[in-house]
């Protein structure tokens, strides 16, 4: 009998609670930082904190990753040493890495993983990276279909692939901007995310092509329609970006592609999940529900027109309705969905700038402001935060047994 390709949801995880949710939620696996040298300098955790998310994710067979991922300086290696060592003995499952020098050091015998922080494009440096003693290799999010399944048909090393969350415009590892600027680097987990800014742009004899506008900003990535074709591609780790991410936005997330990959592996004998233990989730997952920018496929399919959120770098959720009119102190939306007090909506008024406010009142389709004025019919309105549905989210009692 031919064997059965082991799939992996692997989910962010800020803190020891969130990784914990995320494996209630269904994922595989997570990934976490210690307290130094993780490329989200915001996010580190005690390795007591790491212990007990192990803990629980080996209950059901599911992995815990540690996440070194910076470069590191001469005098820095030893604490690095001492942090993954302390990580095998707590059980940590893997250890993601950016700095080559890590392997001259006297590691435990714990699986290496290559970070996107690598720069991992091409087959070449993927070939490098297995002959040099990794396990993994996490690809660059910038690769097309075609450019996976060659890479997958000249190496024999596990690959993971980023499937959603933001979205840098360089190349993860080579961007510089940061350190140039504000003098802090993205390799040492201190990206300043100048390219969420307003630029304006020039062409060669001056003339002004674009006004204040967030040219380097891009949407966020959603891969869900391409999750079968990415296994087929050669993908067996499905990664979420986000360590920055709030408890809601996780359990929410991978709920979402738990549930696209259990789908697919219903209709699929040639697949199986990498953990054990049945999935109860009490709420009805939707990543427009949460933080996002605008959703893109990036280059899956090809360089294509349409991939920043030029407009705003800000979360504009999804799109509800318009406003049909309007009268003191309210308007009219014409909508299905229904809106709670206190949801935050946003529009872009007549200058294309990103307009907010929390809704004081809700009477079916009649919305009623605050102080603000209200948009003028025709306005497009999105909410870009759905207080009910993050409510369910954190009050749900999603269950793993």
């Amino acid at each position: 009998m031919k064997s059965r390709t082991a799939i992996e949801l692997l989910s962010p995880a800020r803190d020891a609670d969130t990784g914990i949710a995320a494996v209630n939620c269904g994922a595989d696996a997570v990934y976490i930082a210690a307290r130094r040298f993780g490329a989200r300098k915001g996010a580190g955790n005690e390795m007591q904190d790491i212990e007990r998310l192990i803990r629980h994710a080996h209950l059901f067979r599911a992995r815990v990753y540690l996440a070194l991922n910076t470069l590191l300086y001469d005098h820095e290696l030893e604490e690095a040493l001492s942090i993954i060592r302390d990580a095998w003995n707590a059980g940590v499952d893997g250890i993601i890495i950016q700095d080559m020098g890590l392997l001259e050091c006297d590691l435990p015998p714990v699986p290496l993983i290559a970070s996107t922080q690598t720069d991992n494009r091409n087959p070449e440096k993927i070939r490098f990276l297995e002959k040099i003693g990794f396990q993994r290799v996490i690809l660059a999010r910038e690769l097309t279909l075609a450019e996976i399944k060659n890479i997958r048909s000249q190496t024999s090393m596990e690959l993971e692939f980023f499937i959603h969350g933001a979205l840098c415009v360089s190349y993860s590892g080579q961007c510089y901007l940061s350190q140039a600027v504000k003098g802090r680097s993205a390799n040492r987990g201190e990206c300043a995310q100048l390219c969420r800014l307003p630029y304006s742009l020039f062409d060669e004899n001056g003339k002004e092509l674009v006004s204040n506008r967030h040219v380097l900003s891009l949407k966020d990535l959603n891969l869900t329609d391409y999750i079968g074709q990415l296994i087929d591609a050669g993908i067996t780790s499905f990664k979420i970006e986000g360590r920055l991410k709030d408890i809601a936005y996780v359990k929410n997330v991978t709920s979402w592609y738990r549930k696209i990959l259990d789908r697919i592996m219903e209709e699929r004998d040639d697949l199986k999940r990498s953990s054990s233990g049945s999935v109860f989730i009490p709420f009805s997952p939707d990543p427009a529900r949460s933080f996002n920018r605008g959703f893109t496929a990036h280059f899956i399919r090809g360089r294509k027109p349409g991939l920043s959120a030029i407009l705003s770098p800000k979360s504009t959720g999804h799109y509800l309705g318009k406003v049909s009119r309007t009268g003191e102190g309210y308007f009219v939306l014409d909508t299905e969905e229904s809106v709670s007090n206190g949801d935050g909506l946003c529009y872009f008024d007549e200058q294309n700038v990103l307009r907010g406010f929390r809704v004081n009142r809700a009477e079916g389709n009649r919305i009623f402001l605050w102080k603000d004025a209200p948009p003028p019919p025709g306005t497009e309105i999105y909410r870009n935060n759905d207080l009910q549905f993050e409510q369910q989210v954190l009050s749900a009692k999603e269950t793993r047994k």
